[in-house]
């Protein structure tokens, strides 16, 4: 299904957020963007409310044209500031040198020392240090570089002979003609090449070239996780590999909205919300919980700059859960066409987002012009709900009988506060899968049971 991106950031009824697309740079100034211009005036399967976020990149030194803003570390997570995190980065970087001298730098502290160490028997069972002894083989730093833009981000491994799960947006700067470099926790380096991406899921997998024995992470299910859950997120923020950072779960199913493919179908899923640190850099990486199982796929944070440029952690960051994604992944594995599952009709928020859309210039996501609303008749708040504006002809709502102006409230028992919320929900579903639909039409609530559809064939979702 599809669905519109979140507003720039900056819009007065929302926090902007954007995902970091791009790698990080290896030369140049630029940052990840976000999505360009105004958001589209809707699509024809989702129309969603507006808000802004970002995968997490790494400061580029090229501008990218596509998106909106600079371009950051490809393998970054979404976020809202761009224009912070690449400070950060930067200044981060120029602290690093001020500080870390040559070998050969004089000083009270400049004395022959032990340096510390430790074991796997030292780690306590369950400590974020036993899961970093277990998880880091597992993880890899993956570097890209494109005709007109190079970054880095994070991956999976997921087979001992260079399986490799990632971003979407970590791999996009590569494009048909560009080059990635995958960097393993013990120094060693392959090229890899793209085995399949999917943009609506933000995932992608790759095969390192000519390497064995590789360390598999351990994929766990996402379902069974709690709010206030410790998890460890591990990765390569800023092109630091190898980095640890731990928190927990501060939410679940929070909608995430982080921009739209090339047909106009939004990136939007039911992320894990957590406090662990995640940066520009951290995409692709691994959430894992304390029994060191993959979780999530750290993808996108919230940041509170409304400039373009990277952003950096204020402790919301975004992964996917895993068991939304497998099927996709198993699919792209086997060299097949990602699908996903659809409704078959176009949403928007209810209340404030009409007046978005008379803002818009009233185009339905059919490009067809919208009568103008009538002064005063939008609310300055939403409520909670999916409203329906489009209904495609034999999809799966037409035949359960939903109607323009029917508001969804429920998939089975998720709560659907919003367009984004409806569009993440089914697509954490298989098409096929039998849903019961809560909706409210003239004060009246009903419920139907429905098939969904799949997009396979079509170009929008």
């Amino acid at each position: 299904m599809t669905h519109d991106p979140e507003q720039p950031a900056g819009t007065p009824d929302r926090e902007p957020t954007k995902p970091f697309t791009q790698p990080y740079p290896t030369s140049g100034a630029g940052g990840y963007p976000g999505p360009s211009g105004p958001p589209p005036s809707g699509n024809p399967w989702f129309f969603g409310d507006q808000t802004t976020t970002l995968p997490v990149e790494e400061p580029r030194e090229t501008p990218r044209e596509k998106r909106r803003g600079r371009a950051g570390v490809v393998g970054g997570l979404a976020a809202l500031a761009l224009v912070v995190g690449g400070g950060a980065g930067y200044g981060g970087a120029a602290l690093w040198n001020d500080t870390h001298g040559d070998s050969g730098s004089t000083g009270i502290f400049s004395g022959s020392s032990t340096p510390a160490t430790s074991t796997s028997a030292s780690a306590p069972a369950g400590s974020v240090q036993a899961v970093a002894q277990s998880v880091l083989p597992s993880v890899v730093k993956i570097e890209v570089a494109g005709a007109q833009e190079s970054g880095s981000g994070s991956g999976i491994i997921l087979t001992s002979d260079g399986t490799i799960l990632t971003n979407n947006h970590v791999v996009e700067v590569a494009g048909t003609s560009g080059e990635i470099r995958v960097d393993f926790n013990d120094g060693t380096s392959a090229t890899a090449k793209i085995v399949g991406t999917d943009p609506l899921t933000d995932t992608a997998v790759i095969k390192a070239e000519k390497v064995s024995g590789l360390k598999p992470a351990t994929i766990g299910s996402s379902d069974g996780l709690a709010v206030g859950q410790s998890v460890v997120a591990i990765g390569s923020p800023f092109g630091l590999d190898s980095t640890v950072t731990s928190g927990i779960v501060s939410a679940l199913d929070r909608p995430v909205n982080v921009g739209t493919d090339d047909s106009g179908n939004a990136t939007v899923y039911p992320a894990i919300q957590t406090d662990a640190a995640i940066n520009p850099g951290n995409s692709g990486g691994a959430l894992v919980d304390m029994s060191g199982k993959v979780v999530g796929i750290n993808a996108s944070i919230r940041s509170t700059s409304t400039s373009s440029g990277e952003a950096g952690s204020i402790g919301l960051g975004f992964a996917i859960p895993m068991d939304e994604v497998k099927p996709v992944i198993e699919q792209m594995i086997k060299g097949q066409t990602p699908t996903h599952a659809r409704l078959g009709i176009s949403v928007q928020d209810v209340g404030a987002s009409q007046q978005s859309q008379q803002d818009q210039g009233n185009q339905d996501p059919f490009g067809q012009q919208q009568p103008q609303q009538t002064p005063g008749s939008s609310s300055p708040f939403t409520s909670n709900g999916a409203e329906v504006r489009q209904i495609g002809s034999g999809s799966a709502a037409q035949k359960a009988g939903i109607k323009v102006g029917d508001i969804i409230t429920k998939v089975d028992d998720h709560q659907i506060v919003g367009s984004d919320s409806l569009v993440a929900t089914v697509r954490s579903y298989r098409p096929g899968d039998k849903v019961s639909i809560t909706y409210t039409r003239g004060g009246k609530t009903s419920t139907v049971t429905l098939s969904l559809d799949s997009d396979e064939g079509s170009t929008k979702s």
